[in-house]
């Protein structure tokens, strides 16, 4: 009687799950070994919010609440933007450096590269949050929420995250230099610039207004910064939820679906 060995009967889901496990590792690592990076995970980000506090937010009205507190939420979000670059960069690197052929000549899923690349992101992102709400904190912020508050605006930055490193990562899926996939990811970075992230839109032209009090983004911003307010947070919340979950459930099987096609063609 032949005895079939037990790796061999595992699941496909384990061996998912697995190959997945050894790529996030290896992109962790790569953060790890890389110290340009804080200059975009943090120093850059610290830098903005210590700028738009002490040189315009003296400038900028935003009614009954201090400047400091408007803008942290904006400043959050503009530092999970700046990460999609790190994320675009890396994902066209794997692609063009030959590293996906060797995975493909393995038994493993090289849709596990993707996931690497993302959890990474998430990692990123995760680390940008918690220096930019406590540099908040050294520097005037307030917060009022509860726990439940925290709780919630932590989740919501955490599906816009997600949602955001999987756009990067189809972004680098179609660059064709590493140069160019930086290029390509510069348009996310400068999104929450045209919203309600750094500036109240209530002084913009009714056309631009329109546009910045609804874009996904500014739906983010504007929810996390009446939890952390602990304001009322009206159907934002909602509205940002749908809009970043949908792009989560499109962008997912749509990046796999890019990834296949790119990776057959070498």
């Amino acid at each position: 009687m032949t005895t079939v060995p037990a790796d061999v009967r595992r699941s496909s889901l384990y061996w998912a799950v697995n190959d997945s496990r050894v790529l996030i590792g290896r992109c962790l690592r790569h953060i790890a070994r890389s110290p340009e990076q804080l200059v975009l995970m943090l120093f850059l980000p610290v830098m903005l919010l210590v700028m738009f506090r002490y040189l315009f937010g003296g400038a900028i009205d935003t009614g009954d609440v201090t400047y400091v507190n408007y803008v942290i939420s904006g400043i959050v979000v503009v530092a999970v933007m700046v990460n999609t670059t790190a994320t675009s960069v890396a994902v066209c690197h794997d692609m063009l450096e030959g590293i996906v052929e060797r995975f493909r000549s393995m038994p493993m899923r090289g849709t596990a590269v993707l996931v690497g690349h993302v959890a990474a992101a998430m990692t990123r992102h995760a680390v940008s949050i918690a220096v930019m709400v406590g540099v908040g904190l050294l520097i005037g912020f307030r917060p009022r929420a509860g726990f439940l508050d925290w709780l919630v605006a932590l989740g919501l930055l955490a599906v816009f995250a997600l949602a955001v490193s999987w756009l990067a990562a189809i972004l680098g899926l179609l660059a064709k230099t590493v140069e160019g996939a930086s290029g390509l990811a510069m348009p996310l970075v400068f999104i929450p610039y045209v919203g309600s992230a750094l500036v109240p839109p209530s002084t913009m032209p009714d056309w631009l207004r329109v546009f910045a009090e609804n874009q996904p983004v500014s739906l983010v911003a504007d929810s996390v910064r009446a939890l952390f307010m602990g304001t009322p947070l009206g159907n934002t919340g909602w509205l940002a939820l749908a809009w970043w979950g949908g792009i989560i459930v499109l962008a997912v099987p749509l990046a796999g679906r890019i990834f296949r096609r790119k990776a057959t063609q070498r």
